[in-house]
């Protein structure tokens, strides 16, 4: 057996918050350029929750594939522990624990994420729209209910929105992805669109080549996108006003890749859509100023049927106390020291030497 993937707690010294978040780039740039939006609030548990999502991830995806149920076994009693109150000395479980006594996140959601995962590393094949749907509410979904949770708004329409956004995005990086996908012997879309398009998957696979026929099913991916974005929006009026720019903010940016992807032709084979910097902070800037005045839609959309089962069960459920006693620190603080946590985290995994900031 590979050993356990654990990391001791760092000190506790605060570093500078601006420092922790110009390091923290070097993970998902769309994240934390829109959680600079949040209020510090929501931050922290905003952190929290990504540098457990990460690291879950990594210690699936990058796992030899015999590894995987042994991975998400390892997850499972790791999940166990922190809903006892009593996590492991890894980083991000104390980190989770603090997200889970404070706001009762209902376990289901992580559950069902890492249960996406581990279909991953069992090379989970996408027949259907709806096997499709299900892959996404699991990876992604499931990320944008934990948000809107945390947020504090807990009603089975903004949860199924949000769970929603998390779809389209997942949509969206599945359609940037296509060619690094299929060669690595993925594919996500869904194969009945294939043979729709009168291609062999498994050809297609074995020699990943752009041609219209590709661009068609790239763009079906990002106009299904776009739907759920558009849909999602709505959701955002529901949230509490100082958290709705943030997520204005990750809806916009991320379906700017699907338009930077059009304006390249939608060639995702041979080269990876990025958005810039630059365009980024122009759309940071819109969300800020826009946010205000996003309305909920007076006859909305039915939700897709495959959220249903993942929002339901937690509706109103409390997940119970664990016996974690929650350390006296103020906001900013905690916002440091999960941000510092999770950079020590990257130099650790990256056989770096850490000795923080400041």
């Amino acid at each position: 057996m590979w050993p356990h993937d654990e990391r001791m707690s760092p000190n506790m010294d605060h570093s500078d918050l601006q420092a922790c978040v110009a390091m923290m780039q070097s993970g998902s740039k769309t994240f934390f350029a829109a959680s600079r939006l949040l209020p510090l609030r929501v931050r922290a548990h905003a952190i929290a929750l990504y540098a457990f999502c990460r690291v879950a991830d990594d210690l699936i995806d990058e796992r030899p594939i015999e590894w995987a149920p042994e991975a998400v076994s390892q997850l499972k009693h790791r999940l166990d522990a922190i809903y006892r109150g009593e996590p492991g000395n890894a980083i991000e479980d104390q980190a989770l624990s603090l997200v889970v006594q404070e706001v009762d996140l209902p376990r289901l959601w992580l559950d069902g994420l890492i249960e996406g995962f581990a279909w991953d590393a069992q090379g989970f094949v996408c027949e259907t729209p709806s096997d499709l749907h299900d892959y996404a509410v699991r990876v992604a979904g499931t990320v944008g209910a934990m948000m809107c949770w945390i947020m504090g708004q807990r009603d089975a329409v903004t949860l199924s929105r949000a769970c929603e956004l998390g779809v389209a995005m997942q949509l969206t990086n599945i359609a940037r992805d296509i060619g690094e996908d299929a060669r690595k012997g993925r594919v996500y879309v869904p194969r009945e669109w294939f043979k729709q398009e009168g291609l062999d998957v498994e050809a297609w696979l074995r020699e990943p080549v752009f041609t219209p026929q590709v661009a068609r099913l790239t763009e079906r991916l990002l106009d299904h996108a776009d739907t759920l974005y558009a849909q999602a929006q709505a959701g955002i009026a529901s949230l509490p006003p100082d958290c709705r720019a943030a997520i204005h903010a990750a809806n916009l940016i991320y379906a700017e890749i699907g338009h930077q992807l059009r304006r390249e032709g939608l060639d995702s084979v041979n080269h990876r859509t990025v958005v810039s910097t630059s365009r980024k902070m122009v759309l940071l800037l819109k969300a800020w100023t826009h946010s205000a005045w996003i309305c909920m839609e007076d006859n909305p959309a039915a939700t897709l049927a495959e959220i249903e089962p993942m929002i339901t069960p937690c509706v109103g459920a409390g997940v119970g106390k664990g016996r974690y006693v929650r350390p006296q620190r103020s906001l900013v603080q905690r916002v440091n020291w999960v941000m510092n946590l999770i950079d020590k985290r990257e130099h650790l995994r990256r056989g770096r030497p850490f000795s923080g900031v400041g």
